[in-house]
């Protein structure tokens, strides 16, 4: 059996991703690809992976999960998707350290179906952008609760992904920047359900709908209509004109008013993300998706 993990990151796809999965249910279930919805295992898989302490889930274990989410015995691929998966939102800076939780948490994921073809697929996010996000989601709790004592430089994802891959060389990791989700999102989606470019899928156009004006995204579909692109380059290439042309300024553009933060800090972040996303990028094990 093929086990998938999406696992965010936070304040990336809002679940948009699982939500386009589910609309192909019947497509994918007859090819043995299993969709559950997450509410059928969001709290039930951190629970199973807590009580392993470390070690691998047995026969009785691996069976609670699969009565809990399997609608069918015949599937072969088993995606899980939620970004509560890897910590809660107040958790991703915590003493100090961006996405401390995560090495425990995805071994301990690895380990539920020992024997499966494991993969965890992750949206990289700017920590400039993510940080005000986080804040917005968590309304109750302020930026100092949220940041502690952090440098806002220390938030590095090399770091997070080198620590994972230390504690478990053997997994393998697709990634990509939640900033280029837009211009990735159909071969992410498929990548999700284990299949080719070429499939058949509904909700390619989902997070466009999202970001683009009706107009624009009606144009853009009558083109792809018209002029089929030849090769995935070739979409892609199409869809950053029309998201040009056509994006929601107020969907794309993020404001960012945090204490201390001003352009200076915001341009370095960014900045040191580019340059963590290359070298995680050349890191073994991890296929980076880029457009």
């Amino acid at each position: 059996m093929q086990i998938v993990y999406h696992l965010g990151a936070h304040c990336t796809d809002d679940e948009r991703l699982l939500r386009a999965l589910l609309k192909n249910r019947g497509t994918l279930e007859a090819q043995g690809i299993s969709v559950p919805a997450s509410r059928q295992y969001r709290t039930l898989l951190p629970k199973v992976a807590k009580s392993l302490k470390g070690g691998y889930a047995g026969a009785d274990a691996q069976q609670v999960i699969l009565d809990a989410v399997m609608e069918t015995e015949t599937a072969q691929r088993l995606v899980f998707s939620h970004d509560g998966l890897i910590c809660f939102p107040v958790n991703v800076v915590a003493d100090g350290v961006f996405y401390a939780t995560a090495p425990m948490r995805i071994a301990s994921y690895a380990n539920l179906f020992p024997e499966a073809e494991t993969e965890f697929h992750l949206a990289l996010r700017n920590p400039a952008t993510l940080v005000p996000a986080l804040i917005e989601r968590a309304a109750d709790r302020s930026y100092d609760e949220v940041m502690g004592d952090t440098d806002p430089m220390a938030l590095r994802w090399a770091p997070a992904i080198e620590r994972v891959l230390d504690q478990r060389p053997d997994l393998h990791l697709t990634l990509w920047c939640n900033e280029d989700t837009p211009l990735l999102w159909p071969e992410i989606l498929r990548g999700l359900a284990g299949l080719g470019p070429d499939a058949m899928l509904e909700g390619d156009f989902d997070l466009l709908a999202t970001i683009m004006t009706e107009d624009g995204l009606a144009e853009l579909k009558a083109h792809l209509d018209a002029h089929p692109p030849a090769t995935v380059a070739e979409r892609r290439e199409i869809t950053a004109d029309f998201l040009d042309r056509f994006a929601r300024p107020e969907e794309i553009e993020v404001e960012i008013a945090l204490p201390g933060w001003d352009e200076a800090l915001v341009a370095a972040m960014t900045a040191a993300y580019e340059e963590d996303c290359a070298e995680i990028a050349s890191m073994p094990g991890v296929t980076f998706l880029q457009p």
